[in-house]
């Protein structure tokens, strides 16, 4: 049976990156000099998945017009040791977030009856991109947010401080999300989500679920030119009994490296034998092969089972 992430992870592979190149710390570019123009994306044989910790000199962060930090870029996330990749839960303990009891049930639903929403090139909506391993580009200006993802997925953010969430909003995969600023911070609050137990919508690589209650409230800081933070915490009282929080760290790109053109549903031939589930998770918070003992049943239960 084949997961929705080794579909996924096998797309990408095929239809984006023929050919992969790891860079040692040392070969990290800073920006270019003024007058120097940086590479463009035609000249670049692939574009590195992974970051790699820079370890030059310290270099600012730009700013833009409002003179606040300027977030643009091309950021590839950067490993922690022994935390787990796309698990939203990699900082809760044994990395298993707090389920309430309907989340308990909610997962295992999502584990025996669902399948990975990317996997048949579904948005993967907010949080779960926070958490993915693959990187992004974002595009900001004093007015606006453009997150740019993989599957030629975009996410727009107006930063204005007089506006306000609207009342019963229609869910979206994205949400309905409003920045501002707190200091040197860009405060983003989501609402309005799908509900992963009548939505195809998961709230991160691991099969884990997201209710229509769910508020991601994410601080986003760029230190220094190289590296880009996110503190993001998620509130979501039907399926978990507290909130959670989520930190990440990217690496800035080489320069002239971007997204390119990625079409999901081309030549996407397994979408129809995808089986349920994120595929077993291990001991180390991580979904793929080689837990035998957390294989999922022959048999499924029906949604009855779960109560939903």
């Amino acid at each position: 049976m084949m997961s929705g992430r080794t579909l996924s992870a096998m797309a990408v592979v095929a239809g984006v990156v023929l050919a992969m190149t790891d860079m040692s710390p040392a070969q990290v570019p800073a920006p270019p000099p003024p007058g120097v123009a940086p590479q463009t994306p035609s000249e670049l044989t692939a574009n590195d998945l992974r970051g790699r910790e820079y370890t030059g000199p310290r270099v600012d962060a730009p700013r833009g017009l409002d003179g606040k930090p300027d977030l643009s870029g091309y950021w590839r996330p950067l490993r922690e040791a022994g935390k787990p990749t796309g698990n939203l839960g990699k900082d809760e303990p044994a990395f298993v977030l707090p389920f309430s009891e309907t989340g308990r049930r909610a997962v295992l639903y999502s584990q025996n009856h669902t399948i990975d929403p990317e996997a048949l090139c579904v948005l993967g909506g907010i949080p779960r991109h926070n958490g993915s391993g693959l990187p992004f580009e974002i595009l900001h200006t004093p007015k606006r947010l453009a997150t740019l993802y993989f599957y030629n997925t975009h996410r727009w953010v107006s930063i204005d401080e007089t506006q306000r969430h609207p009342q019963n909003p229609d869910p979206r995969y994205f949400g309905h999300a409003l920045a501002h600023w707190e200091g040197e911070a860009l405060v983003i609050e989501t609402v309005g989500l799908r509900d992963s137990s009548r939505d195809r919508i998961w709230l991160d690589e691991n099969g884990n679920p997201t209710s229509d209650e769910t508020r991601v409230t994410e601080r986003w800081t760029r230190p220094d030119f190289h590296h880009l933070t996110l503190q993001m915490t998620v509130t979501d009282l039907k399926y978990y009994t507290r909130p959670f929080t989520f930190t990440r760290t990217w690496v800035a790109g080489d320069p002239g490296q971007g997204l390119t053109e990625y079409a999901c549903n081309e030549n996407n031939i397994d979408a129809a034998h995808i089986g349920p589930g994120a595929g077993a998770i291990g001991p180390d918070g991580n979904r793929g092969y080689g837990y035998q003992d957390l294989n999922l049943p022959a048999n499924p239960p029906g949604p009855e089972k779960y109560g939903l």
